[in-house]
């Protein structure tokens, strides 16, 4: 089954008699306009793939940090510049070399959200080259378990055993982590802070585990793309880095300054605890 970070079943639907499909449109157009505003932004939510979860945007970050913190991460100010964040899950895989490669060449970092089993045990020396390519090493949990729907103990070792496997590549422990198809809720949260650990979310998504057409993901990923971005991008899958190029060049044509998460919430910093998307 491949892995997805933004993927929900679709619902199947049932026929029905037509004096109540009429009845229905009928109890419909009663509605208030507030009321199907807000059905509306529910049913977003739903095909976003997160929950309903309180979340600071990276500009919140920024005009939140503690006084007295530097004015920018590294060379970036994301206050001044047009700022956008690529960020790869369920990796490393035989395909990272390649993107690595790609990213020095263009001089770009990325965020990498690390799954444990079958990928950070099996391409160690990949996740020492990311870190020492200064891009930010992150979990994705150890074996993509939905965290919603496991105990609190199951929740634990997801999350510690990346981490702790990162470290010891590494020696950094990772500070921020992204939920399995973005589902969390206050007791993930609890646990996470517990850990040390952010949740960061997405607000661009190629859905490129549905296409290996490589032209499809960049143009999705162009037509969603804004300042203070998190795009989300697998590089497990074989359309994903052939389209990582264009995606690059496109968007550094129109201003954009590619930085890492932390950087993009510089001077601010990811709270344990807290989730953050644009």
């Amino acid at each position: 089954m491949p892995y997805s970070t933004d993927k929900i079943p679709t619902p199947r639907h049932t026929a029905r008699k037509p004096h109540a499909t009429r009845k229905m449109r009928e109890t419909t157009q009663r509605l208030r306009p507030a009321a199907l505003a807000s059905a509306a932004v529910g049913l977003a939510l739903v095909l976003s793939g997160c929950a309903q979860v309180e979340t600071t945007s990276p500009s919140t970050a920024r005009a939140e940090a503690a006084p007295g913190a530097p004015a920018k991460f590294g060379t970036v100010d994301c206050r001044k510049a047009k700022c956008i964040a690529l960020t790869f899950d369920a990796g490393p895989s035989e395909n990272s070399a390649r993107l690595l490669d790609i990213l020095k060449q263009k001089q770009v970092p990325a965020t990498f959200f690390l799954l444990g089993k079958n990928h950070i045990e099996k391409y160690p020396e990949l996740v020492k080259r990311m870190a020492a390519e200064g891009h930010e090493v992150a979990s994705h949990t150890w074996d993509h378990k939905i965290l919603t729907k496991i105990s609190d103990a199951e929740v634990r070792d997801e999350l510690k055993r990346p981490d702790d496997a990162i470290e010891r590549l590494t020696g950094h422990k990772p500070t921020l982590m992204r939920p399995p198809q973005g589902r969390t809720d206050s007791g993930i949260h609890k646990i996470a802070k517990e850990q040390g650990l952010a949740e960061v979310l997405w607000s661009v998504t190629a859905k490129d585990y549905t296409t290996n057409d490589s032209a499809l993901i960049k143009k999705r990923v162009l037509e969603q793309s804004d300042r203070d971005g998190i795009i989300l991008l697998h590089d497990i899958y074989p359309g994903t880095v052939p389209a990582v190029p264009g995606i690059i060049d496109a968007l550094k044509e129109r201003g954009y300054v590619f930085v890492t998460v932390p950087q993009l919430l510089a001077p601010g910093k990811a709270e344990p605890g807290k989730v953050y998307r644009p």
